[in-house]
């Protein structure tokens, strides 16, 4: 004999009605989803083509306004690193939370009132409150007391500089060069400008961290280890 119990009308009365239930709690909020990119859709010429690019355009522009910009190289500046040309990706969210620039990170930075109406690309030497000096007697750059090796950098035939200085870093500002120093307009060069050629940490856009173009100049931009051993600033022009 067949003992499997058969589902009475009212079972199957009852699994309607809670299939019912869910149906008017869940789906209203995903077909109205649906409806809305339908209409959308329908509105656009080309349809659902066109609104998958411009989502997907919207979305390359959040992205390069706040967190990774491409610059392009304008200038010899930086040789022998950055030619001509390069396209470099800046982190814009390297200095957003409470981090900031460090003695050897390359900075984009908009110049505005300090260098010219540009945005502009250079090496960070010092910091607020470092004391930084050219030349010593070996004519190299001299930070907080600490001379900088910077030939693995540097230009070929370039000297550290053939400008003499000895300043002490505002608070709050960088003093920045570029690697070709011999084709370079960078702190050097508004000594006697307002803001003396201090950045203000504020205008800084972000760090370069990559060279994205040509393929086969692919490369990270790291640190140089050299900006390791300079001493912390004790705000004392010595």
């Amino acid at each position: 004999m067949d003992t499997e119990a058969q589902p009475t009308e009212r079972d199957r009365s009852s699994r309607l009605v809670r299939s019912e239930e869910i149906s008017d709690t869940e789906g209203p909020e995903g077909r109205s989803r649906f409806a809305l990119v339908s209409r959308a859709a329908e509105w656009l010429p080309g349809g659902r083509i066109t609104l998958t690019a411009l989502v997907f355009l919207l979305f390359l522009l959040l992205f390069s306004r706040f967190v990774l910009q491409p610059f392009e190289i304008p200038s010899r500046s930086m040789e022998r690193g950055l030619r001509i040309g390069d396209r470099v990706l800046v982190n814009k969210l390297a200095y957003r939370f409470g981090a900031e620039p460090q003695r050897g990170d390359v900075v984009v930075f908009d110049g505005t009132g300090y260098f010219g109406h540009a945005d502009y690309i250079k090496r960070v030497v010092g910091v607020g409150r470092d004391h930084v000096v050219c030349c010593d007697k070996e004519g190299r750059i001299e930070v907080n007391g600490r001379s900088v090796d910077e030939s693995t950098f540097l230009y070929p035939g370039d000297s550290p500089s053939t400008v003499s200085f000895d300043l002490v870093v505002p608070e709050g500002r960088l003093f920045v060069l570029g690697d070709h120093r011999g084709g370079s307009s960078d702190s050097r060069d508004h000594l006697g400008s307002p803001g003396g050629g201090m950045v203000p940490v504020g205008r800084v856009i972000g760090r370069a961290d990559w060279i994205a173009w040509p393929s086969e100049h692919w490369t990270r931009l790291d640190r140089p280890g050299v900006y390791a051993r300079v001493p912390a600033a004790d705000g004392v022009h010595g």
